[in-house]
Parts: C-alpha cells; sequence; structure tokens
C-alpha cells in the first residue's frame, strides 16, 4: 500500500526515519528554495529516490498544505507490543509507555505522538480498531516526529497485561472522583500513562486494568484538559521528575 505524505518537515523526517519505502518526491515547480527543500533533495540523491519537479497543482490536489513538497511512500510499519518491551526494558531509565484508548482525531493523534517522540517515549500502544491510525494526516501533525516513535496496535486488555507481567505500572489519566493528583504518584517507577477517548474518556475495561487513576491540577473553571494536552503534560511531568531526582 502506498501513500502520500506532505509538507516539507513531515517529509524531511519520512526521509531521515528510513522506516518506509519510498517511491518519489515530488516537488513543485517554481517554488522558493530553502534549506529544507535542499535537504530534502539531498537525503533523495543519497538514496537514489526519484526526484520530480511537477505543476504546483498536482501536490494542490494532494493537500493544500503541501508547502511545495511531497513523497510517495510505504503505508506506516507498526511495530510489536514486545518490540517497545524490549526498548522498554534496556538499563538506564525506567520504562515510559503511552497507551491511548480510542483516540479518534488526527489532529490529537499527531499531538501525543510529537511529545511522545520528543520526551523520549519508548513506545505507544493503541487498539486495533475504532482509533486513529498514523496516517498522512497524523504524520503532518506530528511535523514527521510519528517516523522516529514505535507504535503497536493490538488489544488494549492483552497488551496492558503484558506490560503489567514486565514490571510496568499502569497509570490511567482520570479527572473524576477516586483519582490520585499526580504530585502524590512516583512517578520513577517503569510506568505507562493511559490516555482515553477525547469525548469519553477510558472504557470501563481498560480503566479497571490500570494500577492507578491520576489526576493533573487545574485552577481554572473548565473541568478538564484536552486529551493531547493532558496526554503531554503528564509525560512532560514524568520526564521532568525523573531528571530532577536524578541531579
Amino acid at each position: 500500500m502506498r501513500e502520500w505524505i506532505v509538507g516539507r518537515n513531515p517529509v524531511y523526517e519520512v526521509l531521515r526515519a528510513r522506516q518506509r519505502q519510498v517511491f518519489k518526491v515530488q516537488i513543485a515547480a517554481g517554488v522558493q528554495p530553502s534549506s529544507r527543500l535542499n535537504e530534502i533533495t539531498v537525503l533523495a540523491k543519497e538514496r537514489h529516490i526519484p526526484v520530480e519537479s511537477v505543476p504546483r497543482q498536482a501536490l494542490d490536489k494532494l493537500d493544500e498544505h503541501h508547502q511545495g513538497v511531497a513523497v510517495e511512500a510505504s503505508a506506516y510499519h507498526y511495530r510489536a507490543v514486545q518490540d517497545i518491551l524490549e526498548i522498554a526494558s534496556q538499563p538506564g531509565k525506567p520504562a515510559l509507555i503511552l497507551v491511548l484508548d480510542m483516540i479518534q482525531n488526527p489532529q490529537n493523534l499527531g499531538t501525543l505522538l510529537r511529545s511522545a517522540e520528543a520526551l523520549g517515549v519508548d513506545g505507544v500502544i493503541m487498539p486495533l480498531a475504532r482509533t486513529a491510525g498514523v496516517t498522512p494526516a497524523v504524520v503532518h501533525a506530528s511535523s514527521g516526529a510519528s517516523e522516529h516513535v514505535l507504535v503497536a496496535q493490538a488489544n488494549l486488555a492483552q497488551a496492558i497485561e503484558s506490560l503489567k507481567e514486565a514490571g510496568v505500572w499502569i497509570l490511567g489519566l482520570e479527572a473524576g472522583q477516586g483519582s490520585r493528583s499526580i504530585e502524590q504518584v512516583d512517578l520513577t517507577i517503569p510506568l505507562a500513562w493511559v490516555v482515553g477517548n477525547e469525548g469519553e474518556g477510558m472504557r470501563a475495561l481498560v480503566k479497571k486494568s490500570c494500577d492507578l487513576l491520576v489526576s493533573l491540577p487545574m485552577s481554572g473553571k473548565v473541568d478538564s484538559f484536552n486529551a493531547a494536552v493532558a496526554g503531554s503534560m503528564a509525560l512532560f511531568h514524568t520526564v521532568m521528575l525523573r531528571r530532577m531526582k536524578t541531579m
């Protein structure tokens, strides 16, 4: 299966990550030269990938946000949960995994994958169905960061059980009663954060599988954060606390 990915940073990261088979790069005729476009051309030539000059209208038909460049590549390659566990079990730092329960908005998924990559998450696990996948829209929303993240699709109940067997604690982001404030939780242990659906939160079975339900502190009048913001904040808080503990 082939797909088109557009945008200068997404195209650059597809080429740089070398996770996909790339068939060709197209650049709009007359586009203003830039350092990023030059880097894209250099990477393509290094891999002997054809670089074509095409009318801008050809890229407009793919996506209006193409920024003058597009790449035709194979579909995203999902990994196995075991691949993520192997990375997470390496010595040097406790596991940090992100579990996404039916995140359906591509922009939210892209944001979460970008945060996960930037903060050094070992991998991301999401359901097999009823969820956004790593589509070209998600690659674009993540500014290409998704190309550097291990993402697995799995039965979440089984995946969470595998994480527990590997000594990973499961923390579910939940703003309701019965949740413990993130300030009261030891985040230096091997853990996985679970982020629920944008509207309904975690499904009952997934919530029941969590070792702890954890809330983020809020002082305003709005009763909850956006799913992507909440997940990103939890990851950031975890990483910063771990760094402080090692200083």
